[in-house]
Protein backbone atom coordinates (compact mmCIF):
# COMPACT_ATOMS: atom_id res chain seq x y z
CA UNK A 1 0.00 0.00 0.00
CA UNK A 2 1.33 3.40 -1.06
CA UNK A 3 2.81 5.11 1.62
CA UNK A 4 0.18 8.90 3.03
CA UNK A 5 1.92 11.85 2.40
CA UNK A 6 3.32 13.80 5.29
CA UNK A 7 1.94 16.94 5.94
CA UNK A 8 3.36 19.87 8.04
CA UNK A 9 0.87 22.05 9.38
CA UNK A 10 1.13 25.70 10.43
CA UNK A 11 -0.18 28.91 10.85
CA UNK A 12 0.47 32.29 12.10
CA UNK A 13 -2.44 32.67 13.99
CA UNK A 14 -1.72 30.71 16.78
CA UNK A 15 -2.67 27.32 17.09
CA UNK A 16 -5.84 26.99 18.45
CA UNK A 17 -7.03 29.90 15.77
CA UNK A 18 -10.20 28.39 13.55
CA UNK A 19 -8.57 28.83 10.66
CA UNK A 20 -5.36 25.98 11.25
CA UNK A 21 -8.34 24.16 13.14
CA UNK A 22 -10.13 24.07 9.55
CA UNK A 23 -6.85 23.17 7.69
CA UNK A 24 -5.89 20.71 9.71
CA UNK A 25 -9.15 18.63 9.21
CA UNK A 26 -8.91 19.05 5.66
CA UNK A 27 -5.11 18.00 5.39
CA UNK A 28 -6.11 14.82 7.56
CA UNK A 29 -8.47 13.39 4.91
CA UNK A 30 -5.35 13.78 2.39
CA UNK A 31 -1.98 12.54 4.34
CA UNK A 32 -0.17 11.59 8.04
CA UNK A 33 -0.19 15.15 9.45
CA UNK A 34 2.01 17.02 12.06
CA UNK A 35 1.21 20.12 13.39
CA UNK A 36 3.81 22.83 14.76
CA UNK A 37 2.27 26.35 15.10
CA UNK A 38 2.63 29.64 17.39
CA UNK A 39 1.28 29.20 21.13
CA UNK A 40 -0.26 32.67 20.35
CA UNK A 41 -1.03 35.08 17.73
CA UNK A 42 2.14 35.91 15.69
CA UNK A 43 0.73 37.83 12.57
CA UNK A 44 2.89 40.31 10.54
CA UNK A 45 5.99 38.47 11.88
CA UNK A 46 7.44 38.48 8.36
CA UNK A 47 10.77 36.02 8.01
CA UNK A 48 11.53 37.11 11.91
CA UNK A 49 12.95 34.01 13.99
CA UNK A 50 14.22 33.84 17.98
CA UNK A 51 17.68 34.14 18.62
CA UNK A 52 17.86 36.03 21.76
CA UNK A 53 15.70 33.89 23.75
CA UNK A 54 14.83 30.59 24.84
CA UNK A 55 12.52 28.36 22.54
CA UNK A 56 9.58 25.79 23.51
CA UNK A 57 8.06 23.59 21.56
CA UNK A 58 5.64 21.23 23.61
CA UNK A 59 3.55 18.37 22.45
CA UNK A 60 -0.45 18.99 22.77
CA UNK A 61 -4.14 17.62 22.89
CA UNK A 62 -6.11 19.45 21.36
CA UNK A 63 -8.65 16.50 20.36
CA UNK A 64 -8.69 13.25 22.35
CA UNK A 65 -9.47 11.43 19.80
CA UNK A 66 -7.03 12.76 16.97
CA UNK A 67 -4.52 10.37 15.10
CA UNK A 68 -1.98 13.13 14.56
CA UNK A 69 0.46 14.80 16.53
CA UNK A 70 0.48 18.48 17.45
CA UNK A 71 2.78 20.74 19.25
CA UNK A 72 2.92 24.34 20.09
CA UNK A 73 5.89 26.49 19.86
CA UNK A 74 6.54 29.96 21.64
CA UNK A 75 8.11 31.16 18.40
CA UNK A 76 7.12 32.91 15.35
CA UNK A 77 5.69 30.63 12.28
CA UNK A 78 9.65 30.49 10.65
CA UNK A 79 10.98 29.18 14.10
CA UNK A 80 7.98 26.24 13.93
CA UNK A 81 9.03 25.25 10.43
CA UNK A 82 12.55 25.05 11.35
CA UNK A 83 12.10 23.45 14.64
CA UNK A 84 9.31 20.57 12.71
CA UNK A 85 12.13 19.92 10.26
CA UNK A 86 15.09 19.55 12.37
CA UNK A 87 13.65 18.72 15.63
CA UNK A 88 10.59 16.67 15.49
CA UNK A 89 10.13 15.01 12.30
CA UNK A 90 12.13 11.74 11.12
CA UNK A 91 11.79 12.14 7.12
CA UNK A 92 11.10 15.33 5.22
CA UNK A 93 7.54 16.40 4.48
CA UNK A 94 6.07 15.76 1.31
CA UNK A 95 4.18 19.77 1.83
CA UNK A 96 4.08 21.91 4.21
CA UNK A 97 0.49 23.89 4.12
CA UNK A 98 0.37 27.40 6.26
CA UNK A 99 -3.04 29.01 7.38
CA UNK A 100 -5.80 29.34 6.90
CA UNK A 101 -4.88 33.38 7.27
CA UNK A 102 -7.52 35.12 8.94
CA UNK A 103 -7.28 38.53 6.45
CA UNK A 104 -6.03 38.91 3.30
CA UNK A 105 -1.94 38.14 2.13
CA UNK A 106 -2.28 39.42 -1.66
CA UNK A 107 0.14 42.05 -2.92
CA UNK A 108 2.47 43.26 -0.70
CA UNK A 109 1.12 41.95 2.14
CA UNK A 110 3.11 38.81 1.32
CA UNK A 111 6.04 40.50 2.79
CA UNK A 112 4.74 41.32 5.93
CA UNK A 113 2.64 37.81 6.84
CA UNK A 114 3.80 35.19 9.00
CA UNK A 115 1.65 32.90 7.15
CA UNK A 116 3.48 33.23 3.69
CA UNK A 117 7.03 33.45 5.34
CA UNK A 118 6.48 29.64 6.89
CA UNK A 119 5.48 29.14 3.56
CA UNK A 120 8.88 30.56 2.03
CA UNK A 121 11.02 28.99 4.58
CA UNK A 122 9.52 25.46 3.82
CA UNK A 123 10.70 26.27 0.28
CA UNK A 124 13.88 27.20 1.53
CA UNK A 125 14.40 24.15 3.15
CA UNK A 126 13.12 22.58 -0.55
CA UNK A 127 9.82 21.28 0.44
CA UNK A 128 6.87 22.41 -1.83
CA UNK A 129 4.56 24.65 0.34
CA UNK A 130 1.40 26.98 0.22
CA UNK A 131 -0.05 29.91 2.10
CA UNK A 132 -3.76 29.94 2.08
CA UNK A 133 -5.72 33.01 3.21
CA UNK A 134 -8.80 34.05 4.23
CA UNK A 135 -10.13 37.61 3.77
CA UNK A 136 -11.73 37.84 6.58
CA UNK A 137 -10.20 39.19 9.93
CA UNK A 138 -12.92 37.63 11.64
CA UNK A 139 -11.66 35.46 14.63
CA UNK A 140 -14.89 33.18 13.91
CA UNK A 141 -14.62 34.07 10.21
CA UNK A 142 -16.61 30.83 8.03
CA UNK A 143 -14.01 28.57 6.31
CA UNK A 144 -16.69 26.10 4.54
CA UNK A 145 -16.43 27.47 1.41
CA UNK A 146 -12.20 27.33 1.42
CA UNK A 147 -12.39 23.35 2.17
CA UNK A 148 -12.60 22.48 -1.81
CA UNK A 149 -10.24 25.03 -3.15
CA UNK A 150 -7.66 24.40 -0.30
CA UNK A 151 -8.14 20.20 -0.87
CA UNK A 152 -7.62 20.64 -4.80
CA UNK A 153 -4.83 22.68 -4.53
CA UNK A 154 -2.93 20.93 -2.45
CA UNK A 155 -3.68 17.56 -3.90
CA UNK A 156 -2.30 19.16 -7.37
CA UNK A 157 1.14 20.06 -5.56
CA UNK A 158 1.35 16.53 -4.27
CA UNK A 159 0.57 15.74 -7.85
CA UNK A 160 2.82 17.68 -10.27
CA UNK A 161 5.07 18.95 -7.36
CA UNK A 162 6.72 22.57 -7.34
CA UNK A 163 10.09 24.05 -8.94
CA UNK A 164 12.92 24.92 -6.66
CA UNK A 165 12.59 27.75 -5.02
CA UNK A 166 8.93 28.53 -5.37
CA UNK A 167 6.03 28.90 -3.15
CA UNK A 168 2.00 29.28 -4.06
CA UNK A 169 0.16 32.16 -2.47
CA UNK A 170 -3.32 31.16 -2.30
CA UNK A 171 -5.76 33.74 -1.37
CA UNK A 172 -9.89 33.04 -1.02
CA UNK A 173 -12.16 36.03 -1.21
CA UNK A 174 -14.90 36.28 1.67
CA UNK A 175 -18.16 35.27 -0.82
CA UNK A 176 -19.95 31.96 -0.45
CA UNK A 177 -19.05 29.29 -2.60
CA UNK A 178 -21.74 29.75 -4.94
CA UNK A 179 -20.22 33.03 -5.61
CA UNK A 180 -16.84 32.17 -6.33
CA UNK A 181 -16.43 32.30 -10.03
CA UNK A 182 -13.12 29.83 -9.98
CA UNK A 183 -9.54 30.18 -9.47
CA UNK A 184 -7.13 32.55 -11.25
CA UNK A 185 -3.15 32.84 -11.93
CA UNK A 186 -1.59 36.15 -11.14
CA UNK A 187 0.94 38.08 -10.48
CA UNK A 188 1.34 40.25 -7.73
CA UNK A 189 -0.18 43.84 -7.67
CA UNK A 190 1.77 46.48 -7.36
CA UNK A 191 0.17 48.21 -3.81
CA UNK A 192 1.37 49.27 -0.44
CA UNK A 193 0.18 50.83 2.37
CA UNK A 194 0.16 54.30 3.35
CA UNK A 195 1.11 54.55 7.16
CA UNK A 196 -0.26 57.23 9.53
CA UNK A 197 1.64 56.83 13.00
CA UNK A 198 -0.54 58.65 15.27
CA UNK A 199 1.80 60.07 18.11
CA UNK A 200 -0.50 60.12 21.53
CA UNK A 201 0.28 60.08 25.55
CA UNK A 202 -0.45 58.05 27.58
CA UNK A 203 -1.36 58.80 31.38
CA UNK A 204 2.06 58.59 32.83
CA UNK A 205 2.65 61.36 30.33
CA UNK A 206 4.88 59.35 28.41
CA UNK A 207 4.76 59.30 24.26
CA UNK A 208 3.80 56.90 22.02
CA UNK A 209 2.53 55.79 18.86
CA UNK A 210 -0.01 53.61 17.05
CA UNK A 211 -0.02 52.48 13.40
CA UNK A 212 -3.22 53.00 11.36
CA UNK A 213 -3.22 53.47 7.77
CA UNK A 214 -4.74 52.77 4.36
CA UNK A 215 -4.20 50.32 1.51
CA UNK A 216 -3.30 51.79 -1.60
CA UNK A 217 -3.69 50.17 -5.07
CA UNK A 218 -2.35 51.72 -7.89
CA UNK A 219 -2.07 48.76 -10.17
CA UNK A 220 -4.70 48.92 -12.66
CA UNK A 221 -3.94 45.50 -14.50
CA UNK A 222 -6.65 43.22 -14.78
CA UNK A 223 -4.17 40.11 -14.04
CA UNK A 224 -3.10 40.77 -10.60
CA UNK A 225 -3.98 39.32 -7.25
CA UNK A 226 -5.91 42.06 -6.32
CA UNK A 227 -8.57 42.42 -9.62
CA UNK A 228 -9.08 38.81 -9.11
CA UNK A 229 -9.96 38.96 -5.99
CA UNK A 230 -11.85 42.03 -6.12
CA UNK A 231 -14.30 39.96 -9.33
CA UNK A 232 -14.89 37.27 -7.32
CA UNK A 233 -11.90 34.35 -8.19
CA UNK A 234 -9.57 32.67 -5.66
CA UNK A 235 -6.23 34.14 -6.51
CA UNK A 236 -3.09 31.60 -7.20
CA UNK A 237 0.48 33.37 -7.22
CA UNK A 238 3.64 31.91 -7.37
CA UNK A 239 6.19 33.43 -5.46
CA UNK A 240 9.60 33.35 -5.29
CA UNK A 241 12.35 33.78 -2.57
CA UNK A 242 15.19 34.72 -4.86
CA UNK A 243 14.92 38.76 -4.42
CA UNK A 244 17.77 38.84 -6.99
CA UNK A 245 16.51 42.24 -9.13
CA UNK A 246 18.23 40.11 -12.12
CA UNK A 247 17.21 42.42 -14.86
CA UNK A 248 18.93 45.29 -13.27
CA UNK A 249 22.38 43.31 -12.62
CA UNK A 250 23.82 44.52 -16.30
CA UNK A 251 23.04 48.08 -16.12
CA UNK A 252 24.97 48.07 -12.45
CA UNK A 253 27.97 46.32 -14.03
CA UNK A 254 28.09 49.60 -16.56
CA UNK A 255 28.36 51.78 -13.55
CA UNK A 256 32.05 50.73 -13.14
CA UNK A 257 31.79 50.18 -9.10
Amino acid sequence: MPTRPLILVTNDDGITAKGIRTLIDVMLTIGEVIVVAPDRPQSAMGHAITINDTLYCDPVVMDENASHQEYSCSGTPVDCVKLATQQILDRKPDICVSGINHGSNSSINVIYSGTMSAAVEAGVEGIPAIGFSLLDYSPNANFEHCIPFVKNITKMVLKNGLPKGIVLNVNIPKLSFSEIKGTKICRQAKAMWVEDFQKRTNPQGRDYYWLTGEFVNQDKGEDTDEWALDNGYVTIVPVQFDLTAHHFMQVLNSWDI
